[in-house]
């Protein structure tokens, strides 16, 4: 069985080697043509950058700017830049030499830096199509081609476009990492170790009749994938916190009529956002607004006042949205009007989740829940005694703002904790394609230790639980962009020196 299943196994790497010569063929015509685009921000400014990939980038450079030479790579040089059509001067700026393979697409690479007018973009643009087999950039080439280059693979091509568009500090520390190679380095580690695991089995079926492998090597396969396992499980078991820094986290900021829910957005948002009047039931739909709070996305959403019955058949519909926001919100900030309680007559504990049951609420969720207590400028000081004593409470003034430091204090509290610190922690997911496959990897790691725990030792077939890992590779592969096989061969050989 072993020399048959060796046989398969070099079959298949000639079968991988064909198809890779292939891809890399279509590869070299898709890539064969000189790209070029604006690599700054569009609209008027001081200065442009016009990014050209590809081989004619030399013969470009040379003609554009009349240099005999090529300039000393990744220094900047001032030069007259030049229609490559008319020889008219296009303008007078830096330009920069990247030789490939080093430079970001891993291609010969131009960076032309001039002045940032429409005129000189558009004449730019008007020269270097003019050049034979030049054309312009599709949306993400330059980085699809650092892709193909090897430069990075897919988890650092996703980290980039998030560190484009961050829009906080959490945002941008979490894209960094991830763009600079952080969740590569934990999956590609996680790979090796199971393409090692696979070399160990594969060796085990072509060559343990010889004695050249240790017996042990199925255990200690058993052994690795039950760490992985646990590894994963504890990887996938992040409340989700990667996906939520990612994305934002949705809070809804809920309550009954008139308590100040949409005073509040507007506070916070220094701006009118919500309509604010003293007729209850003004909000109807959700008004969803982006904030930072803290270094954190936030999508604060305005509900419905919430109340037991109504008989306007439109507040009704937004109530009912707005508890099905709650159900599905990440957080939530639960506003409470002060000024309606009588605190001689209740504790406030009680009052509160009487006041959760009177708006139609489960008081399950506040352990996911901010308590806001609005209009605090109006209630007496023992009132306001017993609410600052109980540290759960938040107090806020949204007519005169006071309270509103602590308040943005408590609630970067709790989006660290729904986020986590990007600076800190281990890598986490940011992306749902990446727990698809880490959870198929799971479930193919699972497998593998079922089928040994399951199947009597004479009845196994050691092939069929090699596949098993091949899929978990195959799995983590598609988060990266990696491919296996040639790999596991290479490893079988110079791990276990063979010598046959």
């Amino acid at each position: 069985m072993g020399c048959g299943y060796g046989a398969v196994l070099f079959s298949r790497a000639a079968n991988f080697k064909f198809l890779r010569k292939e891809i890399e063929s279509c590869l070299s015509t898709r890539n064969s043509s000189t790209i070029f685009g604006l690599s700054s921000g569009f609209g008027k400014c001081g200065v442009s950058v016009i990014r050209v990939s590809g081989d004619a980038s030399r013969e470009i450079l040379c003609r554009k700017t009349r240099q005999k030479s090529l300039p000393t790579a990744r220094k900047a040089l001032l030069a007259r830049i030049y229609h490559g059509r008319t020889n008219e001067m296009i303008d007078r700026g830096l330009l920069l030499w990247f030789p490939g393979p080093n430079s970001f697409t891993g291609e010969d690479t131009i960076e032309f830096h001039v002045h940032g007018g429409s005129a000189i973009i558009a004449a730019m643009y008007d020269s270097l199509a003019a050049f034979p087999d030049v054309r312009i950039a599709e949306p993400g080439e330059f980085t699809k081609r650092a892709f193909y280059a090897g430069k990075m693979d897919l988890t650092e091509v996703e980290g980039l476009a998030d560190l484009i568009h961050a829009e906080t500090e959490a945002q941008r520390r979490q894209a960094l990492r991830q763009a600079n190679g952080q969740l590569a380095t934990f999956y590609n580690g996680m790979r090796a170790r199971l393409v090692k695991v696979i070399a160990g089995v594969e060796a085990y079926i072509d060559f343990a009749e010889d004695q050249d492998v240790d017996d042990g090597v199925l255990d200690g396969s058993i052994a690795e994938v039950r760490a992985l396992i646990e590894e994963l499980k504890a990887h996938l078991n992040d409340n989700r916190r990667g996906e939520r820094l990612r994305t934002g986290v949705r809070t809804a900021i809920v309550g009954a009529p008139n308590v100040g829910k949409s005073s509040l957005i507007n506070l916070l948002s220094q701006r009118n956002v919500s309509i604010v009047t003293s007729i209850a039931g003004t909000t109807r739909d959700i008004v969803e607004s982006h904030y930072d709070i803290g270094g954190y996305p936030v999508v604060l959403a305005d509900t419905a006042g919430l109340r037991s019955k109504t008989d306007d058949i439109v507040e009704s519909e937004g109530i009912a949205r707005a508890k099905a926001y709650v159900e599905s919100a990440d957080f939530v900030v639960l506003v409470i009007d002060a000024s309606r309680i009588d605190g001689h007559a209740i504790e406030v504990d009680s009052y509160v989740e009487q006041y959760i049951a009177s708006v139609g609420l489960d008081k399950a969720l506040l352990g996911n829940a901010m308590v806001v207590f609005n209009k605090c400028d109006l209630v007496d000081e023992q009132l306001l005694s017993k609410l600052r004593s109980n540290q759960r409470f938040t107090l806020l003034s949204c007519e005169n703002k006071s309270g509103l430091p602590e308040l943005l204090a408590t609630m970067s509290t709790h989006l660290e904790r729904l986020c986590g610190s990007p600076g800190i922690e281990n890598p986490t997911i940011t992306q749902e394609r990446h727990r698809y496959h880490l959870k198929q990897c799971l479930e193919c790691l699972e497998r593998y230790g079922e089928y040994f725990a399951e199947t009597p030792e004479a009845a196994r077939d050691l092939a069929i639980a090699t596949h098993h890992l091949r899929n978990a590779v195959r799995s983590i592969g598609r988060i990266t962009g990696s491919v296996e096989t040639e790999e596991i061969l290479d490893a079988i050989f110079s791990t276990f020196c063979i010598g046959k």
